[in-house]
């Protein structure tokens, strides 16, 4: 393995930057307008931009004025359109940086690139020098096509993997590097357009500038309002709970409902360090969970399109299902290194493909399940294909549940056998017990009952502290990881059993650093160096208080974690306690649901306590 290296080169905080996306792709923007991030025309194609991973040969598409500035941005509400505002010495300057989106009969309808980027500029106060730098760099850096101007028609850059065009009415032309540069000065009122479109196989659409393009920003804030209005919360922390649900609709792929887990890769969990892994998948369980986020904030076509993408992927391997796939259900994700790019910030290896897609998760089975039992609760329907895999996964976990796993957090060391694992198919049994109850599904009940209880018996025989009587991570052992946090939530424990309140307390004091939770602590993972707190950790303790009654220490650890989203309200993977520093892929969709669901905990928590019988809570403002 690649022995870490510091790079001398800048690289921006990983908090510094904002995605953009339309259910397709996404794009990292960075705080000084540079797009230093985009893979077309999936979030795990290869990339086009990617100085985040190598600042000198990975490309980029820079925006800004020429000279000294400070920036402020935002997304317009209730959206994925990004507002950057750039105040110069003279004057200032406004970029709306978005994809265009709209739905699919609407796409079909029209004639309109596949891939499309707008950046529209705008001088809206005095003048304002900029300058533009456009070097797009395909494959990770390993192509670098030459410009081919278009006869009027813009810029074009061909190679295998596909097309570009790049359209603008600046005065762009070639530098000596073979990327594109323009500079002008624009004063208050003026307007430019900047419009990037791929295409791979299919004729090229143009990209249309001028009125055309500022009514496509018009048109794509419509749609996501209208998406962001399907939201039925309204409880405490509101924004941070929508803006959490937006970032999770980005990161669907709505050709086929799955979900990634973040739109990025090789993004350090430790500065320099070499825990750096392709997150641009779909994980079942982060899937599954994102899937159940949405459906209780009322969006019940995502979770849907998931149940069809879930079916399709796993029904013809059924009861085999993976941990990983990609956006198509594919599971060719061999996961290999790409020695020419530097890393973030000198973090090396950089790693496209995942290797997790060979692991055993028994966790997962329970995670789907659970996933399915709360489409039907809320009205789903499950067809023969449906019934027949859940079937098939449970009679799978009854065969299975005493093997060893890899577990939750993929350590790459020898299999174990861990408690949350277990108890996820005690999980799994259960649901489909219920729905069996419920007259959804038919089961052998006699022998899940049966294999139910029989997991319980060996969690209580194995999988507890003897001295605390509170849960341990793995069987036999002595440590906790923060998974345990979840028992409660899934229904396995009381929140206010003496078992998990001792859990809890020795979660919180072990890999506790100031108020943020570590998955776990000094267990060998099979893996070097270290890593950062979990996002999702800590918004499951915060979810955790709120599911025993404790609402003050519920709202504190929220509003403790929610100070560590960035400007624009997003979460990478981790968090480093020390600086408040962003780790790991960004943004993560992982710790957004998280945040979901413990902000939902809160919510059903308050609402039981104003109930008859029980003192009124306190109001909470809706951030911290």
């Amino acid at each position: 393995m690649m022995q870490p290296v510091h790079s001398t080169r800048p690289y921006a905080p990983i908090a510094d930057y904002a995605v953009i996306g339309d259910c397709r792709s996404a794009a990292l923007v960075s705080r000084d307008g540079s797009i230093d991030w985009l893979c077309w025309p999936r979030f795990d194609s290869p990339s086009i931009f990617a100085a985040l991973l190598d600042a000198t040969r990975g490309g980029r598409w820079s925006v800004r004025p020429a000279g000294r500035y400070t920036s402020a941005r935002r997304y317009h509400p209730g959206t994925n359109v990004l507002e950057t505002r750039f105040h110069a010495a003279e004057g200032v300057l406004r970029i709306h940086d978005f994809m265009p989106v709209a739905g699919e009969r609407q796409r079909r309808a029209e004639l309109r690139p596949d891939h499309q980027l707008l950046r529209l500029i705008e001088c809206v106060g005095g003048e304002v020098e900029i300058e533009m730098i456009f070097d797009p760099c395909p494959d990770y850096g390993r192509i670098r096509p030459r410009p081919v101007p278009g006869a009027g028609l813009g810029w074009r850059w061909a190679w295998r993997g596909g097309l570009l065009t790049f359209r603008t009415d600046l005065a762009a032309a070639p530098g000596a590097d073979g990327d594109l540069r323009a500079a002008t000065t624009l004063r208050a009122g003026d307007r430019r357009c900047a419009a990037l479109s791929f295409t791979r196989g299919d004729p090229a659409v143009l990209p249309v500038l001028g009125d055309h393009a500022w009514a496509l920003l018009s048109e794509s804030i419509r749609w996501w309002q209208d998406w962001a209005a399907c939201s039925r919360y309204d409880g405490p922390y509101a924004d941070a709970v929508l803006r959490s649900a937006l970032t999770l609709k980005l990161m669907t792929y709505a050709p086929s409902g799955a979900v990634v887990a973040a739109p990025t890769t090789s993004l350090p969990e430790q500065p320099g360090g070499a825990r750096n892994w392709d997150y641009r998948y779909c994980w079942l369980r982060d899937a599954s969970l994102t899937l159940q986020a949405l459906f209780d904030l009322g969006h019940a076509e995502e979770a849907s399109a998931f149940m069809s993408w879930l079916m399709y992927t796993a029904g013809p391997a059924r009861p085999n299902i993976r941990v990983v796939y990609d956006v198509f259900g594919g599971t060719r994700l061999r996961e290999r290194e790409l020695p020419g790019l530097e890393g973030y910030g000198g973090a090396r290896p950089v790693r496209i493909g995942n290797d997790a897609r060979g692991q055993l998760q028994l966790d997962v089975h329970g995670e789907v399940i659970d996933a399915a039992y709360h489409f039907v609760r809320r009205g789903g329907r499950l067809d023969r294909t449906m019934t027949a895999l859940l079937v098939g996964i449970g009679n799978a976990i009854c065969r299975r549940w005493r093997e060893p796993d890899d577990g939750i957090w993929e350590p790459r060391c020898p299999r174990a056998h861990h408690t949350y694992s277990k108890a996820m198919c005690w999980a799994a049994l259960d649901r489909l017990l219920r729905l069996h109850a419920e007259r959804h599904i038919e089961v052998p009940a006699a022998r899940y009952e049966r294999v139910r209880a029989e997991i319980r018996a060996a969690i209580d025989a194995h999988g507890r502290d003897a001295r605390t009587g509170g849960f341990v991570a793995v069987f036999g052992g002595e440590q906790v990881d923060a998974s345990l946090l979840r028992l409660a939530r899934i229904g396995y424990v009381r929140p206010d059993d003496p078992s998990m309140v001792a859990t809890a307390a020795r979660v919180e004091a072990d890999l506790g650093v100031d108020g943020l939770l570590y998955r776990y602590r000094d267990a060998d993972d099979g893996l070097p160096g270290g890593e950062g707190a979990f996002g999702i950790c800590s918004f499951w303790a915060a979810a955790y208080h709120a599911l025993s009654g404790d609402l003050d220490r519920a709202a504190a650890a929220f509003e403790h974690v929610l100070r560590y989203a960035n400007d624009v309200g997003l979460y990478a993977e981790e968090i480093e306690p020390a600086t408040g520093a962003a780790l790991g892929n960004f943004p993560q969709a992982f710790t957004h649901v998280g945040l979901i669901d413990a902000a939902l905990s809160l919510e059903h928590a308050v609402g039981r306590r104003r109930r008859p019988g029980h003192p009124p809570a306190p109001p909470r403002s809706a951030s911290p």
